[in-house]
């Protein structure tokens, strides 16, 4: 399977631009606190989504895309502090960021799902 083909990897490029994007405006204190780690987690989806369809069993695959998995659940949390903290205002592009975020959460479940329990 070439993970440039799944619309899941897709999904999570597109949103690794939009993060970075978003976050360009936080306070200039945050860049090694909140927006790295929002950097960290977004970028880690796309990798461990790559990194387990280049490996040879499905085991393999399902540990890297559940790792692909906490990190989108962890920029959720990430989006909702930033809105809290008013980083960034529930504005069009936060909405946007969030549901990306939430779509390719549900892409990664749904792989998730069709690789278990297949031979």
């Amino acid at each position: 399977m070439m993970h440039t083909d799944l619309e899941v990897y897709k999904s999570s490029m597109l949103l690794v631009k939009e993060i970075y994007h978003l976050t360009r405006d936080f306070p200039k204190d945050e860049m090694w606190g909140l927006v790295s780690q929002m950097k960290r987690a977004v970028n880690s989806v796309p990798y461990n989504i790559s990194e387990g369809c280049g490996r040879k069993s499905k085991a393999e695959l399902l540990n890297f895309l559940n790792i692909a998995l906490g990190s989108i659940t962890e920029l959720n949390t990430q989006i909702d502090i930033a809105i809290m903290l008013e980083f960034i205002k529930d504005d069009p592009e936060a909405d946007r960021c969030r549901s990306l975020a939430l779509s390719v959460k549900r892409q990664l479940l749904g792989l998730i799902k069709s690789n278990t329990n297949k031979p």
